[in-house]
Protein backbone atom coordinates (compact mmCIF):
# COMPACT_ATOMS: atom_id res chain seq x y z
CA UNK A 1 0.00 0.00 0.00
CA UNK A 2 2.97 2.28 0.84
CA UNK A 3 4.37 1.46 -2.64
CA UNK A 4 1.07 2.15 -4.50
CA UNK A 5 0.71 5.54 -2.27
CA UNK A 6 4.32 6.66 -3.08
CA UNK A 7 3.79 6.29 -6.63
CA UNK A 8 0.72 8.24 -6.54
CA UNK A 9 3.19 11.13 -6.00
CA UNK A 10 4.79 11.10 -9.04
CA UNK A 11 3.66 12.05 -12.84
CA UNK A 12 2.38 8.83 -13.70
CA UNK A 13 -1.06 7.27 -14.36
CA UNK A 14 -3.08 5.07 -11.95
CA UNK A 15 -2.52 2.34 -14.85
CA UNK A 16 0.88 2.46 -14.86
CA UNK A 17 0.96 2.08 -11.02
CA UNK A 18 -1.40 -0.97 -10.91
CA UNK A 19 0.80 -2.93 -13.65
CA UNK A 20 3.86 -1.77 -11.42
CA UNK A 21 2.38 -3.67 -8.90
CA UNK A 22 0.29 -6.50 -9.86
CA UNK A 23 -2.75 -5.06 -8.66
CA UNK A 24 -6.19 -3.78 -10.68
CA UNK A 25 -6.61 -0.01 -10.88
CA UNK A 26 -9.60 -0.51 -8.67
CA UNK A 27 -6.99 -1.00 -5.96
CA UNK A 28 -5.08 1.74 -6.24
CA UNK A 29 -7.88 3.73 -6.66
CA UNK A 30 -9.09 2.15 -3.08
CA UNK A 31 -5.49 2.57 -1.68
CA UNK A 32 -6.27 6.09 -2.45
CA UNK A 33 -9.35 6.45 -0.91
CA UNK A 34 -8.33 4.65 2.48
CA UNK A 35 -5.19 6.27 3.11
CA UNK A 36 -6.02 10.19 2.15
CA UNK A 37 -7.02 11.21 5.50
CA UNK A 38 -3.52 10.15 6.99
CA UNK A 39 -1.68 12.79 5.88
CA UNK A 40 -1.20 15.40 8.77
CA UNK A 41 -1.69 14.58 12.62
CA UNK A 42 -1.01 18.23 13.24
CA UNK A 43 -2.75 21.74 12.00
CA UNK A 44 0.30 23.28 14.29
CA UNK A 45 3.04 23.29 11.47
CA UNK A 46 3.29 23.89 7.55
CA UNK A 47 6.23 23.04 5.37
CA UNK A 48 7.69 27.02 4.18
CA UNK A 49 7.81 25.46 0.35
CA UNK A 50 3.98 24.28 -0.67
CA UNK A 51 2.94 22.79 -3.95
CA UNK A 52 -0.58 22.26 -5.30
CA UNK A 53 -1.55 20.27 -7.99
CA UNK A 54 -4.45 18.21 -9.01
CA UNK A 55 -4.87 14.25 -9.87
CA UNK A 56 -7.11 12.21 -11.37
CA UNK A 57 -8.13 9.96 -8.43
CA UNK A 58 -11.30 7.87 -6.87
CA UNK A 59 -14.21 7.11 -9.43
CA UNK A 60 -12.02 9.48 -11.92
CA UNK A 61 -12.17 13.05 -9.99
CA UNK A 62 -9.71 15.42 -9.67
CA UNK A 63 -8.40 15.34 -6.35
CA UNK A 64 -6.14 17.80 -4.68
CA UNK A 65 -2.62 16.85 -3.56
CA UNK A 66 -0.14 19.58 -1.56
CA UNK A 67 3.37 18.35 -1.24
CA UNK A 68 6.22 20.12 0.35
CA UNK A 69 8.03 22.05 -1.82
CA UNK A 70 11.74 20.91 -0.63
CA UNK A 71 11.51 17.51 0.11
CA UNK A 72 8.74 16.31 -2.00
CA UNK A 73 6.88 14.66 1.01
CA UNK A 74 2.87 14.48 0.49
CA UNK A 75 1.41 16.92 3.06
CA UNK A 76 -2.46 16.56 2.31
CA UNK A 77 -4.54 14.84 -0.20
CA UNK A 78 -8.13 15.76 -0.60
CA UNK A 79 -11.03 14.55 -2.43
CA UNK A 80 -11.98 17.62 -3.75
CA UNK A 81 -10.13 20.90 -5.53
CA UNK A 82 -12.23 23.22 -4.79
CA UNK A 83 -11.77 26.30 -3.42
CA UNK A 84 -14.69 25.92 -0.78
CA UNK A 85 -12.61 23.08 0.33
CA UNK A 86 -9.26 24.30 0.40
CA UNK A 87 -10.38 27.47 2.56
CA UNK A 88 -11.90 25.38 5.05
CA UNK A 89 -9.19 22.75 5.29
CA UNK A 90 -6.30 25.60 5.47
CA UNK A 91 -8.10 27.52 7.53
CA UNK A 92 -7.65 24.83 10.35
CA UNK A 93 -3.91 25.42 10.59
CA UNK A 94 -2.97 28.04 13.39
CA UNK A 95 -2.01 31.64 12.35
CA UNK A 96 1.78 30.69 13.08
CA UNK A 97 1.59 27.76 10.76
CA UNK A 98 0.13 29.74 8.35
CA UNK A 99 2.42 32.13 8.79
CA UNK A 100 5.19 30.11 8.23
CA UNK A 101 4.73 29.64 4.47
CA UNK A 102 7.09 31.11 2.16
CA UNK A 103 5.55 30.12 -1.17
CA UNK A 104 2.55 27.91 -2.76
CA UNK A 105 3.85 27.26 -6.20
CA UNK A 106 1.00 26.09 -8.31
CA UNK A 107 -0.30 25.49 -12.10
CA UNK A 108 -2.86 28.65 -13.35
CA UNK A 109 -5.80 26.24 -12.32
CA UNK A 110 -8.94 28.94 -11.30
CA UNK A 111 -10.08 27.05 -8.68
CA UNK A 112 -6.99 28.35 -6.80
Amino acid sequence: KLKILSALTEDRSMTSIARENNVSVNTVQRVLGSCSHRFLDSYEYLPAHLAFDEFKGVDRQLHFICLDGDSHQVVQILRTRYKKTLLKHFGRFSPQARANVKTVTMDLNFYY
